[in-house]
């Protein structure tokens, strides 16, 4: 083990905390826009839509470049992108700007997921609980975003977002020095014939086709909760705490889904996982009161066990595309399902929240059957020797 790549891993989940934060931080505006603006139900899922249409379209396209070309400095780059778009979306004067700058700040999570997945990859040495703390940041930017999103905005107003910049330009300060070690490590052993060879392994589409599927399916029901389960329990403060339990949940099942790979296999951790969001996510629904928010949090816990698994599976399916698959299997999980929450918008108008909510339940019941037709592939690495001890100028 390469102590110097793994303790970087920290680094990195500080930065990938960073960015999804500001994903975590457009549910957290949804209140403030209805209140506010008067924005209605398919207003702001319009608004969840422009932080995840730009990442869901793009988010492939940076996968194939980071396979062809290195490009570190991209990770600060798309911190701060992301970042600005957030901080300038409470500010803008009309709809169509406010869409547009959450628009850009999709686009800044679109360009960081892919290569930072990668760097991880290396970090991480393979290892599913080591890439599970790297996931483990993402979900805590989730988590943090309501509680601090929601008491600067009701306290200052949706004025108040320009100060929502200032955790992506830290965050780009933490991450730079893993970047240029993980960077300056590959660049080395390159020159000195380490790696750059042939990738070991075949690429296993069909596999990797059906993990999409259940990625999909996984996001548009975690997303549709995201975006409206602060509304359904009432907004406010019962709105950002519901929002608080949906993503810390996520904390622990990222962290639990890790640890159960390592003993039961990363498929089988997956369909387990998916055959208890059933219930969970029906509770949710369906028990009223504080109750429900147990079913938040369960909900949570299952629906981000097979998070981190999702990555390293994809990795595996695609080993000589690692970055095509980062970008589907760690990005795209969040982004795609704000596809569909215009829908759910839709179907919330026509009837009720609780209608459209119940419409969820089916995703996760799909993911598990997709998920029965997977097998767990041996674990490939990237390239030759990667993850060995490299000379750094760190």
């Amino acid at each position: 083990m390469n102590d110097g790549t793994v303790n970087r891993i920290p680094m990195l989940a500080a930065g990938h905390a960073t960015v999804d934060f500001y994903q975590g931080a457009v549910p957290a505006l949804v209140p403030f826009l209805v209140a506010g603006r008067g924005y209605g139900y398919v207003a702001v899922s319009g608004i969840v839509l422009a932080a995840t249409l730009l990442s869901s379209i793009v988010q492939p396209l940076f996968g194939v470049l980071t396979d062809r070309w290195r490009m570190p400095w991209l990770i600060p780059v798309s911190m701060v992108l992301a970042g600005a778009g957030v901080a300038a979306g409470g500010v803008t004067d009309s709809y169509v700007l406010t869409w547009l700058a959450v628009a850009l700040s999709g686009l800044g999570v679109a360009a960081y997921h892919p290569e930072s997945a990668r760097l991880a990859r290396i970090a991480s040495e393979g290892s599913h609980v080591r890439m599970s703390w790297f996931s483990l940041g993402g979900t805590l930017g989730f988590a943090s975003a309501p509680v601090l999103v929601t008491p600067l905005l009701a306290g200052w107003g949706l004025g108040a977002s320009p100060f929502l910049l200032l955790p992506a330009v830290l965050g780009a300060v933490v991450t730079l020095p893993a970047i240029r070690a993980l960077s300056g490590g590959e660049r080395a052993a390159e020159a000195a014939g380490l790696v750059g060879g042939p990738v070991s392994g075949s690429d296993d589409w069909p596999s990797f086709v059906r993990l999409t599927l259940v990625i999909v399916f996984r996001s548009v029901v975690y997303v549709g909760l995201s975006a409206f389960v602060a509304l359904y329990m009432g907004g406010g403060a019962a709105g950002a705490v519901a929002l608080f339990v949906l993503f810390a949940g996520g904390a622990v099942g990222t962290v639990l889904g890790g640890r159960l790979a390592g003993r039961w296999g990363r498929v089988r951790t997956m369909r387990l996982a998916y055959a208890l969001a059933v219930p969970a996510v029906a509770g949710v629904v369906l028990v009223p009161g504080p109750v429900a928010y147990v079913f938040v949090a369960a909900s949570s816990i299952a629906l981000y066990a097979p998070f981190s698994l999702h990555v390293t599976l994809g990795q595996d399916f695609l080993p000589t595309r690692v970055g095509t698959a980062s970008g589907v299997t760690l990005g795209l999980a969040v982004s795609v399902g704000g596809l569909a929450s215009p829908v759910v918008g839709a179907v919330a108008e026509a009837s009720s929240l609780r209608v459209a909510l119940a419409c969820l339940i089916v995703f996760p019941v799909l993911a598990w059957l997709v998920a029965r037709t997977l097998k767990d592939p041996a674990p490939v690495p990237a390239r030759p020797d990667e993850g060995r001890s490299a000379p750094s100028p760190a």
